[in-house]
């Protein structure tokens, strides 16, 4: 007769996924902004965690964690790039109630559905909140639930007009709030993509690879079907693909580790002269984030410093001081007198630059 199985094939004890330390039970704790809505906590080693209940709802666990780490600064957090800024992980089938990780999902005879969400700022951002997060934890837990977070509970839709308003003022918080209440959220801001208004296009497609990134861990089938609308409408030369390519590279730099395999079809769209400013762009998102990842097309962008597009040479000057490459010093060194403006997004706003300036950045970096 087989002996019964050793304990620790049942239970075993939390520990953090980045340095192996064990971890304390999470807690509710009280921020300014009354902005918690699940239990958190945080390792020795400066990572913190987020708890949900469910293991469903791993879109706003992503947000706690994030938002806790930077101190419930959102807009710090939404400021930051995965693997660039910071490390994350998912430990699975988290009991609360015993502080314990069930492997087998099911405990004294009840289902264990727990995760639990960690972010880890990197060494260089470590230190900047740590203090703050630890204060944060040694408040007094929440007693009972807030209308706020009664209100989140609940599954809401979120009218057109509505998300239309907080894209305009940059509310990137009620957007990303709102991701997880209501995954159509990412076709209404589809909807923004063709906007007259070029900064609401890319706030929209800013704002979209963000809400992506949330949906995704949800409901991880209804990203890729984005993505493939938006590649799809590429074809259609009218204001329906105006930001879509903005859109595939803010959801590709968002997510890099679900959708790289979509960066061979932006390469092949550098061929589509039509199309090469909006797929610069995109891969200048991409190339912030991973710059490996584009650095096999780096002669194909040294040929485009030449080109008769001010956009082109401009993006093509930017992914190239990105990728710090030595060979494109000579070319570079040929544009510092290319007094050529073009428009940029940075951090919600539009900003001339000259490709000269550019192409001095560029030269610094290399």
């Amino acid at each position: 007769m087989r002996g019964r199985p050793p304990l620790k094939e049942y239970v075993q004890i939390p520990t953090c996924p980045f340095c192996g330390m064990n971890i304390a039970r999470p807690q509710e704790v009280v921020a300014a902004t009354n902005s918690s809505i699940m239990p958190v906590g945080s390792c020795t080693c400066g990572a913190v965690y987020a708890f949900d209940v469910s293991g469903k709802n791993l879109g706003s666990a992503f947000i706690e964690a994030l938002v806790f780490a930077c101190n419930m600064d959102w807009d710090m957090a939404w400021g930051l790039l995965p693997e660039k800024d910071y490390q994350e992980n998912i430990v699975n089938n988290y009991d609360l109630e015993n502080h314990l990780i069930i492997p087998g999902g099911f405990f004294e005879g009840r289902k264990i559905a727990g995760a639990l969400y960690f972010i880890r700022l990197n060494k260089d951002m470590l230190g900047v909140n740590r203090q703050s997060v630890e204060k944060l934890l040694d408040k007094p837990a929440i007693s009972s639930v807030s209308k706020k977070e009664a209100d989140y509970s609940k599954k809401k839709k979120i009218s057109k007009k509505e998300l239309e308003t907080w894209v305009k003022e940059y509310r990137v918080e009620s957007v990303l709030q709102a991701a997880h209440q209501d995954h159509k959220i990412l076709w209404l801001l589809r909807r923004l993509l063709c906007a007259e208004d070029r900064l609401l296009r890319f706030r929209a497609a800013e704002l979209m690879g963000k809400a992506a990134r949330i949906v995704n861990l949800e409901n991880p089938g209804r990203v890729p079907e984005l993505l493939k609308a938006l590649i799809n409408s590429l074809a259609d030369t009218g204001a329906a693909s105006w930001g879509a390519m903005d859109a595939v590279g803010e959801i590709i730099a968002s997510s890099m580790e679900e959708f790289a395999g979509y960066l061979p079809i932006l390469l092949q769209l550098l061929n589509e002269e039509h199309l090469r400013a909006d797929v610069l762009r995109a891969l200048q998102r991409i190339a912030a984030v991973k710059p490996d990842l584009v650095r096999k097309c780096s002669s194909r962008l040294l040929s485009l410093l030449t080109d008769t597009d001010p956009e082109v040479r401009g993006y093509a000057v930017l992914i190239l001081g990105l990728l710090g490459v030595t060979e494109a010093k000579k070319e570079l060194e040929c544009l510092r007198d290319d007094e050529a403006e073009i428009v940029i997004y940075e951090n919600g706003q539009l900003v001339k630059k000259s490709i000269s300036r550019l192409a001095a950045e560029a030269l610094q970096r290399i």
